[in-house]
């Protein structure tokens, strides 16, 4: 039986019922049921958590999972027996109370043990926007003089400033956009009168073009505290985009609103209507807000829609839909002139009004060429910030002189937008436009951005750092900083890049402007089931693009055309579906130097055509995600020059398990190996150890992974080893004493780890440690005392008066206990 039934299923309040019986009937048995009761009702709101979080759980813990699920099946049937006994048959209750004491003590057993390592493990498993933590790049980040500074614990660097930054300014936008004026004040109030009205259902619309602060009105919405009273906090999220998994995305808003899975049907399958209707019924409807974000079609807002009692949709779209749809439309209007002066002066001046001195008629000029578009308002405002007044002129007489270029309003504000980008250093601007190669309404993993404009644009990664602050000081991106990673202990900060809709149009539109053949950038904008005919009407013709980026469903080998492409270097792959054949026209891009492959289904995909690998002799940085990884021994052509190996949410299917598997041989090259969120391996192969110019090596959320190899001191250029949140790694090889170049150690939340080898005190660079969560470390070795080098230890409090000791005895040492995190809050998110 799945988990997932156990979890939707009444066995726990049935069972529970039947143990308060038990107490009031049976001496014999009372004690054993008071203690069940205990552990059964803290298990319960565990459950819930999980429950609705909708994250599928690692295979091994699915197994442990049903196991218990079982045993409180047989607890049900054992627990009905001791019912229906007869006070008369003393043996037969006697044999019954002696099950219900071995019952107890197998449920409290799961509870002090197997449960405690799951929930610290589950904690950070997040199944839909799972990313790259930063502090992967930690150790670069003090290399380049980012600034991070791990003895003091605060400021994490520019790029933290700039997440703190973006943060602020987010906010001030956000509260200063409802509060402007009495047009926003009117919008809000007129979709709180729509939403709380007297039927009990309906299916109402925020509309208006984009960048005009639909998606920050909804959002405000959901945080106002009537509503949230009205509702009662049952308010779902759900951001839709222009090419979504339709069946998918309907699944998951059902079993968000219903409470329950939807057991028997797949991600792909369809299910009645009338089976819902049923399940609803049987349940105690409560008001429900459903809102669905940019949503684009009819096609794809009609099934999205359930017509059950107390459920109350609002969707925010560009597109007005009709009333056969929609109840109800609020129409957003944009900004009056004086709420937009205000918006624009705050980003071009830092407050809400004109500098003494400045010339009000340029700057009135240049706010009313924005239309009130508070997007437009807010990045034209950014990029004159610091101007001088001669630049500001000549902005204003772009800006003017756009008007003829098209009929559409937004076009128009696009050209406007434009200019923000003209005026960016010419590597800025280019990675600027590089962001339209990833898909709308996704986050950009960081590690991927920072690569690929290595790579394209012969910068280093402190340039490249450099860069992304500048983007997101003039608001052109989004750092958003992950509040369930990283925290003011640590120094770093888990980034997420996301970049508005209005804005990746506009840098798909300045890509889009040569012939298709010589652009730089080949792009398709939405998820589509075949390439576009465009490309496949030139396909005569070389394409001189270095990056192509394409998103599609599955793909067969048939699916594919020839394309002659001699100039990419990158090549991002975004699909959804369980298989995927690898484009034949690989074998064609002997330039390529950073493959990026992202599946968004729900389940993990194999690929096929493997065999392209073996002519990528270029490629350095290659990124898998949710992916099926197969026999790594099969491929025996090696990847020469591949520098970088990132495999996120993948399934090994126990290849790295396998003793053939030469990783020297297949990767001679590599520096740098992430493993993160990946399932089935239990070990690293002792191959890894060979790998001479590995200096970073993360194995983070894999919590199959149960030992490390025993000659890991060979690696000998090793600088970062990152083991966090490996629940069932139970040591440390004491060949890690061998690591003469180690600087930063992360052990964090491997709650199974039971000590710290002696030998580590032979790492004499070790600048940090990083061992938060760990329990079980309960005794410090004495050879800590040797690491002269050790700058900071991040612990827990149990173990921090020895760390202290320690201290002492380091000079320049700093001991911080970190702040206990154990919440699943943002699971709901």
């Amino acid at each position: 039986m799945a988990v997932t039934d156990f979890f939707a299923g009444e066995i726990t309040t049935e069972l529970i019922k039947y143990l308060l019986l038990i107490v009031k009937k049976s001496t014999l048995c009372r004690s054993s049921a008071e203690n069940l009761i205990d552990n059964i009702n803290g298990l319960l709101p565990i459950i819930q958590e999980i429950k609705q979080t909708g994250v599928e759980l690692p295979q091994i813990r699915q197994t442990q999972l049903d196991d218990f699920s079982k045993l409180l099946r047989d607890g049900y049937e054992l627990a009905g027996k001791v019912l229906h006994s007869g006070r008369w048959n003393m043996y037969r209750n006697l044999q019954l109370a002696r099950k219900m004491e071995r019952l107890e003590k197998r449920v409290a057993r799961f509870m002090q043990v197997t449960m405690q390592a799951h929930v610290l493990a589950d904690v950070h498993h997040v199944r839909f926007n799972m990313e790259q933590r930063f502090d992967v790049l930690e150790h670069r980040l003090k290399a380049i003089k980012i600034g991070v500074d791990d003895r003091s614990g605060g400021g994490g660097g520019c790029l933290g400033e700039a997440v703190k930054r973006m943060e602020e300014d987010e906010k001030w936008f956000e509260d200063s956009f409802v509060n402007l004026g009495a047009g926003i004040e009117l919008g809000k109030r007129k979709v709180k009168e729509m939403l709380m009205g007297e039927q009990d259902r309906g299916v109402f619309e925020i509309c208006g073009i984009g960048g005009s602060g639909k998606t920050t009105l909804a959002k405000e919405i959901c945080k106002d505290d009537q509503v949230k009273s009205y509702f009662k906090d049952k308010i779902f999220f759900f951001t839709v985009s222009q090419s979504p998994n339709v069946e998918q995305l309907r699944k998951m808003i059902w079993e968000k609103i219903s409470g329950c899975n939807l057991h028997g049907y797949g991600y792909g399958e369809m299910f009645p209507q009338w089976n819902l209707q049923y399940q609803w019924n049987t349940k105690s409807a409560s008001p429900v807000l459903l809102i669905l974000d940019d949503v684009w079609s009819a096609s794809v807002l009609e099934p999205l829609v359930f017509k059950i009692p107390g459920c109350k949709i609002l969707v925010v779209s560009r597109i007005k839909f009709p009333p056969s749809i929609i109840d109800c439309v609020y129409d957003l209007e944009l900004l009056r002139e004086d709420e937009a002066m205000s918006l624009f002066c705050h980003f071009a001046f830092g407050h809400n009004s004109f500098p003494r001195g400045f010339s009000q008629k340029l700057v009135k000029e240049i706010v009313d060429e924005c239309e009130g578009l508070p997007l437009a308002l807010k990045v034209i405002g950014s990029s004159l910030k610091g101007k001088p007044e001669m630049l500001w002129t000549s902005a204003k007489n772009r800006l003017s002189r756009c008007q003829p270029v098209c009929e559409s309003h937004e076009l128009q504000l696009l050209e406007r937008m434009k200019l923000s980008i003209d005026c960016l250093p010419e590597k800025v601007r280019e990675c600027f436009l590089d962001l339209g190669a990833f898909p709308e309404d996704k986050r950009i993993p960081l590690d991927v951005l920072i690569n690929m404009w290595v790579e394209l644009h012969d910068i280093d990664e402190e340039e490249a750092f450099h860069i992304l602050v500048e983007l997101s000081d003039k608001n052109l991106l989004n750092l958003v900083k992950d509040a369930r990673a990283g925290d003011m202990y640590t120094s770093y900060y888990e980034i997420s890049v996301f970049q508005h809709d209005v804005l990746r149009d506009l840098a798909i539109h300045m890509s889009n402007r040569d012939d298709i053949n010589k652009r730089k950038r080949l792009v398709m904008p939405r998820r589509d089931t075949s390439f576009p005919r465009e490309w496949e009407r030139n396909v005569d013709e070389p394409f001189h693009a270095r990056v192509i980026s394409v998103h599609t469903d599955e793909m067969r080998e048939m699916d594919w055309f020839r394309m002659d492409c001699p100039k990419v270097e990158v090549l991002i792959l975004n699909f959804a579906s369980s298989e995927y054949f690898l484009p034949p026209f690989l074998e064609n891009m002997p330039k390529l130097r950073a493959l990026i492959i992202i599946n968004y289904s729900a389940g993990n995909a194999v690929l096929h055509n493997m065999s392209v690998f073996s002519h990528l002799t270029n490629l350095r940085s290659l990124w898998f995600e949710k992916i099926s990884i197969t026999h790594l021994s099969d491929s025996t052509n090696p990847l020469n020059n591949l520098r970088k190996i990132s495999l996120v949410l993948c399934d090994m299917k126990n290849s790295l398990d396998e003793s053939d598997v030469d990783l020297p041989g297949l990767f001679p090259q590599l520096s740098e190996f992430t493993m993160d969120h990946c399932i089935n391996f239990n070990k690293l192969p002792s191959s890894i150890c060979r790998l001479h110019k590995l200096n970073s090596l993360s194995i983070t959320n894999c919590d199959s992974l149960y030992e490390l190899p025993s000659d890991l001191g060979e690696l000998q250029t090793l600088q970062v080893l990152r083991i966090y949140a490996c629940p069932h790694l139970k040591r440390l090889p004491p060949g890690i004493g061998h690591l003469v170049k180690l600087k930063y150690l992360d052990i964090s939340q491997c709650v199974g780890l039971r000590c710290l080898p002696e030998a580590i005190g032979c790492c004499r660079n070790l600048e940090k440690i990083d061992m938060r969560e760990c329990p079980q470390i309960d005794s410090l070795p004495s050879a800590l005392s040797f690491l002269e080098s050790l700058r900071c230890v991040i612990c827990d409090d149990e173990i921090f008066c020895q760390w202290k000791d320690v201290e002492k005895a380091v000079p320049g040492l700093c001991v911080q206990v970190a702040e206990e995190c154990h919440t699943l809050d943002w699971l709901s998110q």
